[in-house]
């Protein structure tokens, strides 16, 4: 009501305000005579008409043919935009080139993508659209479409003026008109730029259009490449007692000189005249996918339209079409070939383009030999640029970041990918080695030591390089391989030997953790798998009969059912938040005893730590460093256990395959699950408190650490999340795992003092408070309480979770009260005294 009062308001004030001006403005046009015009005065300058062509690109002009025909005169560049290219649908990618150094941004990243149009406009102009796909129709001859286009009209980002057209041999007919583009990119404009969120994220304000310039164009057959400086000011960081830059916010350059100037490369590539056919998208297979709705003339609703995101394969004739039928590897028309930096470090090069080559074998399922490779930039070739969209490029950024990452570009009419530039952080070494320290020194010998040997290194980097080449053959990340694998076939060195710990490399497994000394296992690594082999089949398959999409969705269909049947092959996503088959960092079939044997190894580990990281002259921050990463690979275990309980599997069915899409974890595992945090975490892991370790290092060590482990465990258990999930499926069949058996079971492990009557330590006290502020905090539940599940949102305290709670208390009170009386301990005593007076605190009722 307030709203539409001070709404009214202000219109009556705007009218106010209007009528008087308007009053003034008559009053005064009935007393002031009107002056004439003045003899001086301006005219509006005409329109300028194009000139003739050889006015405009004259003697002087520097032309590169391509794509696009761009000429350089004086210091415009004019694009020449040929009739055919009218319509035609154009991908811009717009990439770092050089950055400032300590932003967090580097050389090769993508900042922008969008796909453009040129068309033409009114009185003698061009027109650049920027395309967005959100609404189609293939019924282009249909009273539909013109309701499609009502409603996706697409902005202009640009309007040219064309300085000349070029005639064909006739000298009658236009084939090309020539527009200056200039400003388009000397300027900020953001389809070539950076966006908003770009500019917010690194302090970075208002463009320096006096310090920014194109610095080249280059134009190849099928993309043109623009090559600027760009200069922006910056936004002061904010004064605090410890200025200490951020990284990705406060560039050292913008604090020394307070702007920042970098360089950008845009790439204008031709989207195919001739699409690419869509393989639709299947949810039982896991690749990247797009999509958009689709309104058809005879459909009763829209559609979604998902399709994968795969590269383009074909065979080079039809006899060679023929021969893959029948069962013979051929070579595709145009093979994917990956690019290594230049700047790569040469004894790297090698273990990378092996990393490449290793998919090889994964394409030959489906049907082709020679299909993939890696290629070392060639040296001294003008012909070819590390921003050209020609190429794809695994690129080295000299960076202190531990990572790497595989994105690709595509069409996103078709999913067709048309290139791809990986990024390969220097310090994914780092990251590596202590990866691979904390999870196989316990068998392997190689990796204990500060800085690993070139040969273990690099194979290490080719896992990693494999992996994220998947990523840009359109493949996500599989986090469900692993659960296909027996925990007890990962100690087995002959089955490791055949198949590796996951039968996928897009998964998350890293190194084999469960191996123990006496089983001999060598084969430790990830490597391409089964079910990555089947994936690349199922996307790469080329089908030389399937008339249309359909035909060969029924095809794949068949496929994938035949598959389904092999559990190796299966799809686990990485988006899951229920399935506790699908976890990143986990091995085998089972968490608790894969863990279990992790555990053993980390026990292993930890004494040796401060050997395998010493160094003469050298503080302690090694040891610093390698012990909390032991730490949280035990902190993983424990996450990893914990999803058991509550889980709910989601298997991927359709409608013609046997078997349920969802069934609850059985109450056997969750109660294992629980068995486990009792006895691992819950039960003090003291083997974790090394006091020659401890002694040497900072940070979060001793009492309050374990305290903290123990909290992060115990609060995710009894999260709302967490108990309505399991009030939802232990109403489905009394045999499930129900709210009332967790808080129970975990009573009973982290208060088994109780019924030994024996005294309780400061790390089971810390322990104790902790549960029973969990619980208090469960049975206190108000309105803000909300659980999620399967997206539904659900009010505890609308549920029986806290009269369980509730419940729970008043059963630990009593038996609190008993062990209080019992007790000779004199810090147990206080402690259980506590205790109770906390619980009826909690449950006086509010006055």
């Amino acid at each position: 009501m307030l709203k539409k009062s001070i709404q009214i308001l202000f219109c009556f004030l705007l009218l106010s305000t209007f009528d008087s001006v308007a009053q003034k403005k008559d009053q005064k046009s009935k007393n002031t005579p009107t002056a004439p015009p003045a003899a001086d005065a301006k005219k509006p300058e005409a329109k300028k008409e194009p000139k003739p062509y050889k006015k405009v690109i004259d003697s002087t002009a520097v032309t590169q043919k391509g794509l696009i025909d761009v000429h350089k005169v004086a210091d415009k560049y004019l694009f020449e935009i040929s009739e055919s290219l009218i319509g035609k649908e154009i991908m811009t990618i717009t990439r770092y080139s050089k950055t400032p150094a300590g932003g967090g941004i580097f050389g090769g990243e993508e900042i922008n993508r969008q796909v453009v149009r040129f068309e033409k406009g009114m009185n003698n102009t061009i027109l650049l659209r920027s395309i967005t796909y959100v609404i189609m129709t293939p019924d282009e001859d249909k009273p539909i479409t013109k309701s499609v286009k009502n409603s996706s009209a697409d902005p202009i980002i640009g309007i040219y003026d064309i300085l000349a057209y070029k005639k064909d041999e006739t000298g009658k007919n236009n084939v090309a008109s020539v527009i200056d583009m200039t400003a388009a990119f000397d300027s900020d404009l953001q389809t070539f730029s950076l966006n908003s969120i770009n500019k917010q994220m690194l302090s970075i304000q208002a463009f320096q259009k006096d310090k920014s310039f194109i610095q080249f164009v280059k134009s190849f057959p099928i993309n043109t490449e623009i090559r600027t400086t760009k200069t922006f000011s910056t936004v002061a960081p904010q004064i605090s007692r410890t200025p200490t830059p951020k990284i990705g916010v406060d560039f050292p350059a913008a604090l020394d000189a307070g702007v920042v100037t970098m360089e950008l490369n845009t790439s204008f590539i031709l989207l195919p005249e001739n699409p690419m056919r869509k393989r639709t998208f299947d949810k039982r297979v896991g690749y990247f996918a797009n999509g958009y709705d689709v309104f058809e003339e005879d459909s009763q609703k829209a559609d979604t339209d998902v399709f994968a995101v795969r590269w383009r394969l074909e065979p080079k004739n039809e006899e060679d079409a023929q021969k893959q039928k029948n069962g013979e590897l051929i070579e595709p028309k145009k093979p994917i070939v990956y690019y290594l930096d230049p700047a790569t470090p040469d004894k790297w090069k090698p273990f990378i383009k092996q990393g490449i080559d290793d998919w090889q074998v994964a394409f030959e399922f489906a049907g082709w030999k020679n299909a993939i490779r890696g290629e070392y930039w060639p040296e001294n070739d003008p012909t070819m640029s590390l921003e050209d969209a020609r190429f794809s490029v695994l690129r080295y950024f000299a960076a202190e970041i531990q990572n790497a990452y595989g994105p690709n570009v595509h069409d996103p009419r078709t999913g067709e990918i048309m290139e791809s530039h990986i990024g390969w952080y220097h310090n994914i070494m780092s990251l590596l080695r202590d990866w691979y320290l904390i999870q196989t020194a316990a068998v392997d010998p190689n990796a204990r030591h500060k800085k690993l040997d070139d040969k273990l290194m690099g194979e290490l980097i080719r896992f990693v390089a494999a992996h994220e080449v998947g990523h840009t053959l359109g493949l996500r990340h599989n986090m469900g391989a692993s659960n296909a694998t027996p925990v007890e076939m990962l100690r087995n060195p002959e089955f490791q030997k055949k198949n590796g710990h996951t039968s996928s490399i897009m998964d998350y497994a890293r190194f084999n953790y469960v191996a123990q000394p006496e089983d001999n296992v060598k084969d430790l690594f990830p490597r391409i798998g089964d079910y990555d082999k089947w994936a690349i089949k199922w996307g790469y398959s080329y089908f030389k009969d399937a008339a249309d999409e359909k035909v060969e969705k029924a095809l794949l269909n068949e496929m994938t059912k035949d598959a389904y049947k092999n559990r190796r092959l299966w799809f686990g996503t990485e988006t899951n938040p229920y399935d506790p088959r699908y976890q990143t960092e986990d091995l085998g079939d089972n968490s608790m005893k894969a863990s279990a044997y992790g555990i053993k190894n980390l026990k292993r580990i930890l004494p040796n730590l401060t050997e395998w990281s010493k160094e003469n002259g050298e503080d302690y921050s090694e040891l610093e460093g390698l012990y909390n990463s032991l730490v949280g690979q035990f902190r993983r275990y424990m996450g990893h256990v914990t999803k058991n309980v509550g889980g709910v599997y989601e298997n991927p069915k359709t409608y013609d395959m046997a078997g349920n899409a969802y069934e609850v974890t059985p109450s056997a595992i969750q109660n294992e699950a629980v068995a486990f945090l009792n006895e691992q975490l819950f039960k003090t892991p003291t083997w974790l408190l090394n006091q020659d370790i401890i002694s040497k290092i900072k940070g979060d060590v001793g009492v309050d650490a374990i305290k903290s482990m123990q909290d992060a465990t115990l609060s995710s258990l009894l999260s709302n999340d967490r108990l309505v999930r399991l009030i939802e499926t232990s109403s489905l069949n009394k045999a499930n795992y129900s709210v009332d058996e967790l808080i129970s079971d975990l009573r009973r492990g982290i208060f088994s003092e109780l019924k030994a009557n024996v005294a309780i330590d400061i790390y089971r006290r810390n322990l104790q408070k902790v549960f029973v502020s969990r619980v208090i905090d469960v049975a206190l539940a108000d309105k803000t309480a909300i659980g999620n599940f399967d997206g539904k949102r659900i009010s505890v305290l609308d549920t029986d979770i806290p009269s369980i709670a509730k419940g729970q208390l008043v059963e630990l009170k009593a038996q609190l009260k008993t062990a209080s009386a019992l007790s000779t301990d004199r810090l147990t005593k206080f402690h259980l005294n506590d205790l109770v007076a906390r619980i009826e605190n909690a449950m006086k009722p509010k006055q």
